[in-house]
């Protein structure tokens, strides 16, 4: 193909040629595809989001105040480690069926959810929920790129995006609706008619065309799917309770560090031995892949800085209301969408990887105006930073993922697209751990000579003091609050580290121009399919 990045290339990295994709639908029946898909990925998108504001309504009726935080960290870790085995089974049965199970399984955990009777259980059916979220994620992704051709591939990630940034503001406001006015078990309910049409959708009108059948029957790699999913639980579980249930040097932390650093090592014998890998080798063998995976895993851990720690310092430090500090961070995902709706305009010119350079550099450049910001200052000073930051990172991401997807043929696709959204994922746990340590120590260095004495040193317990007025005098309260100015300022410049590693990643691993597959898509064969139907 000789358009987006200028050269031909039957082979996206050095390995056999794949398959052509099969047409999963007729021009003319995309439009329910593509409604079915955003209506699953909003089912993935909106989860976090509304869940989030019911937490208080949910702790005053099942209790489990010490272990909510599981609610969020139970669904995150499922998502995560199944993303690779829910790519290579795509690739290997076909997307529709991956698809299918993986709304189900989404539905029955959001029944169980609101069934539940006390939290142990509520946290183990979000777990639930998260196996089928990890299939609607990579799935719809790879099929969004199996639909388009390279030219419209920006149309559909656009509305994707939009979906997202949709869910990011009417998650909270449906949440704290549900919670207040009708019972928090709602929030889990709603999801049953939008998955319920999302799935007649799928079923209906997302055809996979029947695929030479192989001279052997495919086998799935059990072991090495276990051993990723007992490596990544175990090291999101280190990451995302160290510091927070236990201390980083405890026993719990070590333990937890040193068994995934064992099963990891396991992980790559078992998978050097499999036929079929759950996580190929040759997803790092491969330039375009390898360095697209570091750098938005580099992506997912500056985007800790926004969306964890921009809201603490909306409410603590500027003294915003809880919704006008989402308002704040709400306007990145306003941006985000447009900025990756016209980045084709862009890589056409110049390039998958220049366009994605630009992008990051510019983010470098805001995030580091972050600590430039005058204290206490006026809350539109950050929803300005945060605006451009969402045009920036959506002229970074989109063009990564389009041009890795094109890369790689449909055979390869689920694979490629499980793994830059596993990496992403990791990379979001493990900055909220890193920076987590970082904003703590600088809270607990800039207390020591506070003018009051007995003052916790955890950011969120700071927090919640600031939200009584007669917890502090005066000049403490100025004083704690610009201890949390610090803190976050320090955050905003270790996000500005990740983003100079994107960069990096980019820079030296990155091929200048991204070889690009061509394949015959419904959009080529528009006529013959359509007579076909």
């Amino acid at each position: 193909m000789s358009g987006t990045d200028g050269r031909s290339d039957a082979n996206a990295g050095g390995g056999e040629p794949t398959a052509a994709p099969p047409a999963l639908t007729t021009p003319r029946g995309r439009r329910p595809v593509v409604a079915a898909l955003m209506l699953g990925m909003a089912l993935a998108a909106i989860d976090g989001t509304i869940v989030s504001t019911a937490v208080p309504q949910i702790v005053g009726d099942l209790g489990g105040l010490t272990v909510f935080s599981w609610l969020f960290s139970g669904y995150l870790l499922a998502v995560t480690v199944t993303l690779p085995l829910y790519g290579k089974l795509s690739d290997t049965f076909g997307r529709k069926p991956v698809l299918i199970a993986g709304i189900i399984l989404f539905l029955v955990g959001s029944v169980l959810c609101a069934a539940a009777w006390n939290m142990a259980a509520l946290i183990a059916f979000r777990i639930v929920q998260g196996l089928g979220g990890g299939a609607l994620q990579g799935t719809v992704q790879t099929i969004a790129a199996d639909l388009y051709p390279l030219k419209e591939r920006p149309r559909i990630q656009a509305k994707l995006s939009t979906v997202w940034a949709t869910s990011a503001v009417a998650g909270p406001v449906v949440g704290g609706l549900l919670a207040g006015y009708a019972d928090w078990r709602w929030i889990f309910l709603i999801n049953l008619p939008v998955g319920a049409v999302a799935l007649w959708l799928v079923v209906r009108h997302l055809h996979e065309p029947s695929r030479p059948r192989p001279a052997t029957r495919p086998k799935v790699d059990w072991a090495g799917a276990l051993a990723v999913f007992a490596t990544g639980s175990l090291l999101l579980t280190a990451l995302v309770q160290g510091g927070v249930a236990w201390p980083w040097l405890s026993a719990p932390s070590l333990g937890l560090l040193g068994a995934s650093a064992a099963l990891a090592a396991l992980t790559v014998v078992i998978e050097r031995r499999a036929a079929e890998p759950i996580i190929p080798g040759w997803v790092w063998r491969r330039r375009t892949i390898a360095s697209v995976n570091l750098a938005l895993g580099a992506m997912g851990l500056l985007m800790v800085a926004p969306t964890v720690f921009l809201p603490t310092y909306a409410q603590s430090v500027l003294g915003l209301g809880p919704i006008a500090a989402g308002f704040v961070l709400s306007v990145m995902t306003l941006s985000w969408p447009v900025s990756a709706a016209l980045s084709d305009r862009v890589y056409n010119r110049i390039g998958f990887r220049r366009t994605a350079m630009i992008g990051m550099s510019a983010a470098l450049l805001i995030l580091l105006a972050f600590p430039l910001l005058p204290y206490p200052g006026e809350p539109w000073h950050p929803a300005l930073l945060m605006l451009l930051l969402g045009a920036a990172l959506g002229l970074f991401q989109l063009p990564l993922i389009v041009g890795v997807q094109s890369t790689v043929g449909w055979a390869e696709r689920g694979t490629t697209t499980a793994s830059v959204l596993f990496c992403r994922q990791v990379g979001q746990s493990i900055g909220a751990a890193v920076f987590g340590a970082v904003a703590n120590s600088v809270l607990a260095a800039r207390l020591l000579d506070a003018p009051v004495d007995g003052l916790p040193g955890d950011l969120d317990a700071v927090t919640r003091a600031l939200e009584d007025p007669g917890a502090f005098s005066a000049a403490a309260t100025d004083h704690v609050r610009r201890a949390v100015d610090a803190a976050v300022d320090y955050v905003y410049i270790g996000a500005a580290g990740a983003a100079a590693l994107a960069l990096l990643a980019l820079i030296t691993l990155a091929p200048r121009r991204f070889p690009i597959i061509t394949e015959p898509t419904e959009a080529t064969e528009g006529a013959g399919a359509a007579g076909r139907r």
